[in-house]
C-alpha cells in the first residue's frame, strides 16, 4: 500500500525493477527511462509494491491519512474570480465526464482501458472563473508533499479530469482517492493522487518529480527519453 512502508532509495528501486520484483518487464529504452524517472538523485519512493490489475502504487511519503468522501474538501483558489471549497457531493453534482483510456507510468508499465469519471477540469475552471494573468494550474496533494502543474492550455483539455470514480467504482485510497487527477495524454506523475487543492497561478513551476529530473511536459511517448 502507498500509505505504509519505509522509503525506497534509487538503487533499491532500480534493483527491484531489474529483478522483476514489481512485475515490470522492460527493454533497454524503457529501462533508460526508469533510470532517469523513478529515482533521480536525492529522491525517495515509499511503499512500492505490485498491485492487482497491473497497477503499481507509489507514494513519496511514509503515510497518507485516509479521507472518507463525506469528509473530503477540495479548495480551488489563486487567480480565480470565485474561490471555492468543494465537497465530494459538490463535485458529483457538476456535469460529469466519463472516459476510458490507458494509464501509462513513466517507469514503463501500462494498464489498458481504465474507466474514469468525474469533472472535466475545464468545467471546474468555468465554475470558479479564471482571471486574466493566469498561466498555469497548480495541484497539491493532501499527502503534504506532492505537487504538480499544467499550463492553462493543457488544463483546458477535455481529457483532463478531476476523478471521483475509477474502474467502475470509487477511487480507492491506494489509487489516490477519494479524488485524484487523471491527465490522459501524459505520464502518470501528472495525475496527482489524494488531490487537496487546485490553484490558478501566474507561471508554471516544476512539480515534485520535475525538480528531481522529470520533464515538465510529460506527453506520452514524447518526453522523458521516449520517442513514438
Amino acid at each position: 500500500m502507498t500509505s505504509e512502508g519505509s522509503p525506497v532509495g534509487r538503487r533499491v528501486v532500480l534493483g527491484m525493477v531489474g529483478l522483476g520484483a514489481v512485475g515490470v518487464v522492460v527493454g533497454a529504452r524503457v529501462q533508460s527511462g526508469v533510470n532517469r524517472a523513478v529515482g533521480p538523485v536525492g529522491s525517495r519512493v515509499s511503499g512500492l509494491i505490485p498491485a492487482a490489475g497491473g497497477f503499481r502504487f507509489y507514494s513519496v511519503v511514509d503515510s497518507v491519512k485516509r479521507v472518507e468522501p463525506a469528509d473530503y474538501r477540495l479548495t480551488v483558489g489563486g487567480l480565480v474570480d470565485r474561490p471555492r471549497t468543494f465537497r465530494f457531493a459538490d463535485l458529483q453534482a457538476l456535469p460529469q465526464t466519463r472516459m476510458t483510456d490507458d494509464f501509462h507510468c513513466v517507469t514503463g508499465w501500462t494498464v489498458s482501458d481504465v474507466a474514469w469519471a468525474g469533472v472535466a477540469l475545464p468545467d471546474l475552471l468555468n465554475v470558479v472563473g479564471v482571471r486574466p494573468g493566469a498561466k498555469g494550474v497548480r495541484f497539491t496533494s493532501f499527502d503534504g508533499a506532492y505537487t504538480e502543474t499544467l499550463t492553462l492550455e493543457q488544463a483546458r483539455r477535455r481529457d483532463v479530469i478531476v476523478a471521483t470514480s475509477m474502474l467502475g467504482g470509487p477511487v480507492s485510497h491506494e489509487h489516490g482517492g477519494p479524488v485524484r487527477m487523471y491527465v490522459a495524454p501524459m505520464y502518470g506523475y501528472k495525475s496527482t493522487k489524494w488531490l487537496g487543492g487546485i490553484d490558478l497561478v501566474d507561471r508554471v513551476k516544476p512539480g515534485y518529480w520535475e525538480v528531481r529530473g522529470y520533464d515538465v511536459d510529460a506527453w506520452i511517448g514524447r518526453s522523458n527519453g521516449y520517442t513514438s
